[in-house]
């Protein structure tokens, strides 16, 4: 009888105690996940190392067509877009579609000639396009992302006109998850579409598995090609903890094209259990005094002009700490609010975050009364001595 509740306890303790998720195990030959909301690179495999990326390159495509065209706009179809290969819509030269339209399909279905097509529209080519792409990428922080297409269809592409990293297409991810407009279109399980004149419809599925499948999940943007291999682009968002993650090469062995989807459960379920949001910086916290020549006021206190709360695990918690850079003087005047010198967080030999030390009060020079003032106080002093 004891033994059975020995049995019984042990029982109760491994099913019923709270599972911590180690280190996720990731197959894709690169993997980024990072703090949706601060772009804090969390975990990593490969993740700042080139990779061709399929059709997740179709976000970047979304971004500036969200930017810089109205989803009322007309898009007429070209020769160039109606004969983009598979996947497409089956659009045709001449046709006429809403922007918003082809948008929603690209996004839900991959189609390539609604890349082309929008391309076209938004920039006049599909040449400007990419160099809009390119140059966007970087606005936004990527380090090492080139567009050669606007679809991801990449191989007339070398290797260097059309890359990007895990990181950086987590990155791009979570910027254009900024835009409610681009959060209600990847959530859409299916639409039907229909060109102006009426005589085209395109019913349209949600090809995205995580939507699905995973608790909390927002989607965004799978692809795959030849070169590519399986690649999603997935974001997640549970209590105010938002996780954007990318595999980039995915498929290839054990899992084939399944394993995208493991990959992305598998780094989510390691953010959520490791990283929770913690305010490592709080806007206002006095942080040190500073001294001023020529004023009445000998010296005002500086404080943090701006607040820092990410996604940190235990462990990192106890390794933040701030160093502060200030001037041992300033002259007057000086206004309440004005700049005196930086402070910076440190998570080990890691610079986190810059933010600027403020004047908490400001400080007049001195008066000719009070200059008068003092050169007497002084003179009196020099005399008793």
């Amino acid at each position: 009888m004891k033994r059975r509740g020995i049995l019984f306890f042990l029982l109760f303790l491994l099913f019923a105690a709270p599972v911590f998720a180690g280190e996720p195990n990731v197959a894709a030959q690169g993997a980024a996940l990072i703090d949706g909301k601060t772009g804090r690179l969390l975990w990593e495999k490969n993740g700042e190392e080139p990779f061709a990326m399929a059709s997740t390159t179709k976000i970047m495509t979304a971004i500036l067509v969200l930017e810089n065209a109205n989803l009322e706009d007309t898009v007429t179809i070209s020769k160039n877009a109606a004969r983009q290969p598979e996947v497409h819509m089956d659009l045709k030269e001449g046709e006429q579609w809403k922007a918003g339209d082809l948008l929603s399909a690209m996004m839900l279905r991959s189609y390539n000639d609604a890349a082309v097509a929008l391309a076209e529209h938004v920039s006049g080519s599909v040449e400007q396009f990419c160099q809009e792409m390119t140059k966007k990428a970087k606005e936004i922080g990527a380090k090492d992302t080139v567009f050669g297409s606007p679809n991801g269809l990449d191989s007339h592409l070398t290797d260097a006109q059309h890359h990007s990293t895990a990181y950086d297409m987590s990155l791009i991810g979570a910027y254009a998850l900024e835009n409610e407009t681009f959060r209600e279109i990847i959530a859409q399980s299916e639409i039907a579409v229909m060109d102006l004149e009426g005589k085209q419809t395109c019913n349209v599925t949600n090809t995205d598995r995580f939507l699905k499948e995973y608790d909390g999940a927002l989607g965004i943007k799978t692809g795959y090609t030849n070169k590519a291999g399986h690649c999603f682009v997935g974001a997640a968002e549970r209590d105010g903890v938002l996780l954007v993650s990318t595999v980039l090469g995915s498929g290839w062995g054990d899992g084939g094209k399944q394993k995208k989807w493991t990959d992305t459960k598998a780094l989510m379920d390691y953010g959520f259990a490791s990283f929770y949001p913690y305010e490592a910086v709080k806007e206002g916290t006095v942080f040190g005094e500073v001294k001023v020549i020529d004023s009445p006021m000998e010296r005002v206190e500086t404080a943090l002009a701006e607040g820092y709360t990410a996604l940190f695990s235990e462990e990192e918690i106890a390794n933040l700490h701030l160093e502060a850079d200030l001037p041992k003087e300033v002259e007057a005047p000086l206004e309440k609010g004005e700049k005196l010198g930086k402070a910076m967080l440190w998570l080990g030999e890691e610079k986190l975050a810059e933010f600027d030390l403020v004047a908490m009060e400001g400080a007049d020079t001195f008066t000719l009364l009070e200059r008068l003032q003092r050169l007497a106080e002084n003179w009196l002093t020099w005399r008793k001595f």
